[in-house]
């Protein structure tokens, strides 16, 4: 008797994290692709491969999903920059 094993799915990508991050942000796909310098069709091809890895029905449930998985918060707001002293 010969068993199959499926093999793990492979982790999420560093640009998958990123468009984890921009849906998570509330981004659109327009705004996810000017964002990574792609296009909002490629940026939407991310998003189906997401819900497709992370077995998800919704792009909206992406963050959730991708939380469950790492135990990360997939939003990481954008560091505020702070004026170095003096240079007011």
């Amino acid at each position: 008797m010969t068993r199959t094993t499926t093999a793990p799915e492979p982790p999420l990508t560093d640009r998958q994290r990123e468009v984890v991050a921009l849906i998570a942000a509330g981004c659109s796909n327009d705004e996810v692709g000017h964002s990574l310098g792609i296009s909002a069709r490629t940026a939407k091809a991310h998003s189906d491969a997401l819900r497709l890895k992370l077995g998800v029905a919704r792009r909206r449930q992406i963050p959730a999903a991708y939380r469950l998985l790492t135990g990360e918060d997939p939003y990481v707001p954008p560091l505020v920059r702070l004026h170095p002293p003096g240079s007011r």
